[in-house]
């Protein structure tokens, strides 16, 4: 619910901030460049503190890299999206066929927030929220769950609590942890 509703705001300003850039005449990827990095700064923020746990199994500067990658590559596939969204128009388009390019630019947007979304939510669910393992075994019948044992041996066998440890065994001195 908290991930919808962080999702949805970071959206808002995401579209809004990019489609006020696209009336000024701002190409299209400089646009979604500009707005998709407010909008990751809103939602880090946001997702830091109302979505996500700060893990003690793992290093603060550990869960940043691991969002600031993930977004990196949502960024690229956005990008990527809406580049495709309005191939073979003019090289003056953003002018000249205003309205298209800014029907088709919304589309890719579209197309690509679903795509993202899901990469999103996937990434950081896997690596940052030491709860997936209980919440999956909860979805269980109740005949088929796995014991409180047999969830702690699953979670420390995880990669995600694995790279946590790693992680704050590396951490320099005088980091957080």
């Amino acid at each position: 619910m908290k991930f919808g509703i962080v999702g949805v705001v970071a959206f808002a300003i995401d579209y809004g901030l990019m489609n006020i850039l696209l009336m000024f005449h701002l190409h299209n990827i400089l646009a979604s460049t500009v707005s998709f990095i407010v909008s990751l700064i809103f939602n880090y923020t946001a997702s830091m503190r109302f979505v996500f746990k700060h893990r003690p199994d793992m290093a603060r500067w550990m869960e940043i890299l691991i969002f600031v990658t993930s977004s990196v590559i949502g960024l690229f596939m956005n990008e990527l999206i809406i580049y495709i969204s309005t191939l073979g128009m003019n090289h003056d388009a953003m002018i000249t066929q205003h309205t298209e390019y800014m029907i088709r630019t919304n589309v890719g947007k579209l197309v690509a927030t679903a795509i993202v979304m899901v990469w999103n939510f996937v990434i950081r669910k896997w690596l940052l929220d030491d709860t997936h393992t209980n919440a999956m075994n909860r979805l269980k019948r109740a005949d088929n769950r796995l014991t409180p044992e047999q969830l702690e041996a699953k979670w420390e066998r995880s990669f995600s609590h694995r790279l946590g440890l790693w992680s704050l065994a590396h951490t320099p001195k005088g980091w957080p942890k």
